[in-house]
């Protein structure tokens, strides 16, 4: 294809997102310098507002992989994707009433700390290094995803684009902590959300009008939403995207470092839900510009398909190619774009930089030196974010090799957080589960998702399950690019045609149900855990739904655990918090460990402040 450059004045918006971002970051390492602690590095303090934390997670997860991916996926397979405004509010829904207040109300840093309180050192630090790797991985896909766009619009070196990236992101992490990632990610949501209104306003335009852009979409088939179809096997249809989409989102919204990280650095427990449903809005305001993008880029191109005829080499580079195409007359809005790409990504590579240093340093660090002073500490959690950078940087380049960004990016929070969701839920849900059963459980659930990911990577699901929507080249200039054709499919196991074919939305849903069947059997065979040995906190009541008529049936649910005491309900009615005692004894397997709760909660604000919750742990 033929590369359009950039203008002066892109360039003068493009490097003025690099040149605030860093800002941000060299402004709180100055303002907060006098806070030199661990504790106001990794969370801020635990002073942090819902607003700017909700801007945060809005702008971590709906990355580069959203900007350039979504519009994509609309334009090939239809607007379909929209369906996933399900998945995210049952994933909120869930995170903020489930898992949230178990791990804010704990005063815990990294959430792998619950593990050890819950079951044992070795099903933390397991968990752990699994956390690490999909991190590290996830990260070098959103890397690698705005690098490419800045090459195919403006012909940036590809791997310049990736190391400038990462050493922003490093700079301003490393600089100002967590502070400085949530306000420079609510600074790039701003930039993201003016992006794609640019892209919106002047594509409608061009494709002549918002009513013209619908009637085209319609009769393109882009408009199909709703298919009730159950095969597990197709790739999007109701049931793929509403519930695979809530067991893959949930586990990057639910139990991931990086969000409820961010969720404990709030100041309470109130403030913390409210970020995360106002970030629910945020989640719909991008996913509907997204859609709306791909179904304006598709009536563009209607007649000539820029991927099919081969003017574009891969289905990510069209939304570059668009935006290059309707503003090739307006110098400055190119490159607001591709800083709308940037921010995505600048944002969610900070978020992890940032979340992997902290679980590090808590989970490993502090574990064998545990009289760090507080300028050690704070220097060793910059050293972690200096070389989390740089891993996550490289490893853009095995992402390179993953095709469509977007269905790379879910299947590997699919395979590696649908396990790690299912671990959760078994400490969180279950009370009689055991170590063996959380640590066996992981293991299995580690071991389905992974079968099925890699089983369809070497084995691609049949055609008729994937490919896209009918797309036109009638009104191409001729090229001698061939026509794509469905991928040969010889030498087949049988297996390759049914479990290896499942769509890849389902990849989080077999690793959790797996983790959870596995780890609930195994408990039973090695004798179930002991409810007198939990701490009441550190299980949900969930069970009160279904059985709040019957005290007898809630004693049952409970197994054993002195849900009498310290229960969500009673602290609320009675204004009062958790007591449990300064020795209460918790006995997993391999350890004791204490926890001394000093009082947390507000009865007039009805909400419950981390900072007066202090941990000590016996090894």
């Amino acid at each position: 294809m033929e590369v359009k450059n950039f203008a002066a004045w892109d360039y003068v918006v493009f490097a003025a997102l690099f040149i605030i971002s860093s800002g941000i970051g060299v402004f709180f390492a100055i303002k907060e310098r006098k806070k030199a602690t661990s504790r106001e590095f990794l969370v801020g303090g635990r002073q942090m507002s819902c607003g700017p934390v909700a801007l945060s997670l809005t702008a971590s997860f709906m990355s580069a992989v959203t900007v350039l991916g979504a519009p994509s996926e609309v334009y090939r397979f239809g607007a379909s994707f929209t369906l996933f405004f399900i998945a995210y509010t049952f994933v909120i829904i869930f995170t903020s009433e489930l898992f949230l207040p178990v791990f804010y109300r704990s005063g815990i840093t990294s959430t792998y700390e619950y593990l050890q309180l819950r079951f044992n050192k070795g099903v933390r630090y397991a968990a752990t290094v699994i956390y690490i790797v999909q991190t590290i991985l996830y990260t070098g896909v959103v890397v690698y995803a705005p690098a490419l766009a800045l090459n195919q619009v403006t012909g940036f070196d590809l791997w310049g684009s990736v190391f400038a990236t990462g050493i922003v992101c490093t700079f301003y992490c490393t600089l100002g902590g967590l502070k400085a990632v949530v306000w420079t990610d609510a600074f790039q949501m701003v930039v993201m959300i003016v992006g794609f209104l640019t892209v919106l306003i002047q594509g409608s335009a061009q494709a002549g009008g918002f009513h013209n852009v619908l009637e085209q979409s319609t009769n393109g088939s882009r408009l199909h939403i709703i298919d009730f179809d159950v095969d597990p096997l197709r790739r999007h249809t109701f049931w793929t995207i509403s519930v695979g989409g809530t067991f893959t989102w949930l586990g990057i919204y639910g139990v991931n470092q990086s969000t409820i990280q961010r969720c404990i650095s709030c100041k309470t427990e109130k403030h913390a839900k409210l970020a995360l449903y106002f970030n629910l809005v945020g989640l719909w305001i991008i996913l509907v510009c997204a859609v709306f993008s791909g179904l304006i880029m598709y009536v563009y191109f209607k007649d000539c398909d820029p991927w099919t005829s081969g003017i574009i080499s891969a289905p990510d580079q069209l939304m570059p190619y668009f935006v290059m195409e309707i503003f090739a007359t307006m110098p400055g809005l190119p490159g607001l774009f591709v800083a709308c790409a940037f921010s995505g990504t600048l944002s969610t590579v900070a978020a992890s930089i940032n979340a992997l240093a902290t679980v590090t340093f808590e989970d490993f660090v502090k574990s064998c030196f545990p009289h760090l002073s507080d300028k050690l500490s704070t220097w060793i959690s910059k050293g972690l974010c200096i070389l989390f950078g740089v891993m996550c940087t490289s490893m853009a380049v095995a992402a390179s090799f993953m095709g469509s960004v977007v269905q790379a990016a879910l299947s590997i929070h699919g395979m590696c957080g649908g396990p790690m969701l299912g671990l959760f839920t078994l400490g969180i849900v279950f009370p009689f589960v055991n170590w063996k059963g959380a640590l066996g459980g992981l293991l299995t659930g580690i071991t389905l998702a992974f079968w099925v990911a890699i089983g369809a990577f070497i084995y691609p699901a049949p055609a008729s399950k994937t490919w896209p929507l009918p797309l036109s080249t009638n009104q191409c200039v001729p090229s001698n690019a061939t026509e794509l054709v469905p991928p040969a499919l010889s030498s087949r196991p049988a297996i390759a045609d049914s479990w290896y074919s499942i769509s890849y939305l389902y990849y989080s849903a077999v690793g959790c149900l797996g983790c959870i069947a596995a780890g609930v059997i195994i408990s039973f065979l090695t004798g179930h855990q002991s409810g007198k040995d939990i701490q009441p906190m550190l299980i949900r009541p969930v069970c009160n739904l279904f059985c709040f008529w019957s005290k007898e049936y809630k004693t049952l649910c409970w197994c054993g655990v002195q849900h009498d005491r310290g229960t969500e309900q009673e602290t609320l009615e009675n204004g009062s918090t958790w007591k449990q005692g300064t020795e209460s004894v918790l006995q997993n397997g391999l350890r004791r460990e204490s926890l001394v709760h000093s009082p947390g909660y507000d009865p007039k604000d009805k909400s419950y402040d981390n900072v007066a919750f202090e941990k000590i742990t016996h090894f």
